[in-house]
């Protein structure tokens, strides 16, 4: 049995906490799983405070939530920095935002999340043969993201490693299209892309295509997986990017940065983010998966000509579509309104709002029951929806390690890598800096779990 979960917080933990602050990670308190009360799916009359993003919750959601559950929603900006804060006083928000691919097994490692399994069990609106796979990514056994309790479920997801691209830019340039159902090469995306380019004295007017993943921490899994093997050790506390998958993945993707046809590190999209590219006509390929499809269908005429397409894969390796994100919610063990906020969490993931993102097509509904309700009445939804439903055979959990987050293997990978992108320093010597910076990272992580 953990201690008590009133316990005060070791001095290792609490510096853990204060760590993760300054790189967007998570908390950690000790304490027993509690008990699930009678009265689940109750809550009517109190109010929960959830910390999330403006756009997880507006407030016309706000008051519909109240309308349909009798729970009021106080919403707080999420900030890691105040969320720490809250937890390590004993008073967390009674929900938190979290990427589930990134989050969920660093947060558990913790020991801050509950264990949401009892709530499932006995929800007549959540049941767990009807959870997407995706939703694993937010199960830990306290060594494998994937498996052992669930601590959070995922609003709507894509598999973020599939690409769309503007047929006007491949019939401009005579480029037969990518197969439908059928994946490209990584190699052969690249040949593409190249093909694609428009560039007239110094300037882009059409980028070839962007790969960039949400994360570099995401990207790095899922290229190595693709390529048949794992950025990580057996038990995720060292990461190792010379094995012969991890060097693969690294220098492709160091290649596409040398090439200049897409947005980089080294040659970072104005906009933040190439959906605005995509949008003006100026980019091939972008690689975001079936969620874009909800800003490309405000565009009739772009949407005529977008096509989503596969996640490549190695010239012989498996064939891997795992998602990157699959952002969620979880519930801190010390929340004070546990029974109100499950009920909300119902309300959120399997009533009305989760009913409206999939109508929206931002995204893959999280329960199976819902998928009916994506959008498939014109010719180029019906065409989306059948290559996202295709490609959801190959979907898998990428599992990541406990022991970092997304935003500091971010931020090292960024110090590190700009060098081998403009031919400064070999693919080589960069995966043996990487090695050395991240496993650093690593080790202090796992002290600090340990």
């Amino acid at each position: 049995m953990r201690p008590h979960a009133g316990a005060p917080m070791s001095r290792r933990r609490f510096l853990s906490l204060s760590a993760a602050g300054a790189v967007g990670g998570a908390a950690a308190l000790s304490g027993c799983a509690m008990q699930v009360s009678s009265g689940v799916g109750g809550g009517s009359g109190e109010t929960i405070t959830m910390m999330v993003k403006a756009d997880d919750i507006t407030p016309d959601l706000v008051q519909q939530a109240l309308k349909d559950t009798g729970i009021a929603i106080k919403r707080v900006d999420f900030d890691i920095t105040k969320l720490i804060a809250m937890l390590t006083s004993g008073n967390p928000p009674d929900l938190v935002r979290g990427v589930g691919a990134v989050d969920a097994a660093y947060f558990a490692a913790r020991e801050v999340m509950e264990d949401l399994d009892p709530y499932f069990a006995k929800s007549a609106v959540l049941k767990r043969d009807d959870l997407d796979p995706v939703n694993d990514l937010w199960r830990f056994d306290g060594r494998t993201q994937g498996k052992g309790p669930r601590y959070g479920m995922a609003k709507d997801f894509s598999q973020d490693s599939m690409y769309w691209y503007n047929t006007s830019a491949f019939d401009r340039h005579g480029v037969a299209y990518p197969a439908e159902l059928e994946p490209t090469t990584y190699e052969e995306w690249l040949e593409t892309a190249q093909r694609l380019v428009q560039r007239s004295k110094g300037q882009t007017s059409l980028f070839g295509g962007t790969y960039n993943g949400l994360l570099k921490a995401t990207l790095m899994s899922t290229l190595t997986a693709s390529a048949g093997g794992s950025l990580f050790s057996d038990d995720f506390s060292r990461i190792d990017f010379t094995t012969p998958e991890a060097r693969k993945a690294l220098g492709w993707y160091i290649e596409y940065c040398k090439l200049k046809v897409g947005a980089s590190p080294i040659m970072p999209d104005p906009n933040g983010w190439d959906g605005p590219t995509y949008q003006a006509g100026r980019l091939a390929m972008c690689n975001s998966g079936y969620w874009m499809g909800g800003m490309i269908a405000t565009d009739e005429k772009l949407a005529e000509v977008s096509r989503l397409a596969p996640t490549p894969v190695f010239e012989g390796g498996p064939r891997v579509s795992a998602c990157q994100a699959g952002t969620g919610l979880w519930m801190p063990k010390k929340a004070p309104h546990k029974d109100a906020a499950w009920r909300i969490f119902e309300w959120y993931f399997g009533e009305a709002p989760a009913k409206a993102r999939a109508s929206g097509g931002w995204g893959i509904p999280t329960l199976k029951s819902l998928r009916p309700l994506m959008p498939a009445k014109a010719e180029h939804q019906k065409r989306v929806l059948k290559v996202q439903e295709n490609e959801l055979k190959h979907f898998s959990v990428v599992a990541f390690s406990p022991y970092t987050t997304g935003d500091s293997f971010e931020a090292l990978f960024n110090q590190v890598a700009p060098a081998a992108m403009t031919g400064e320093i070999s693919v080589d010597t960069l995966a043996g800096r990487l090695n050395s910076v991240l496993n650093e990272q690593l080790k202090r992580g796992k002290e600090q779990v340990g």
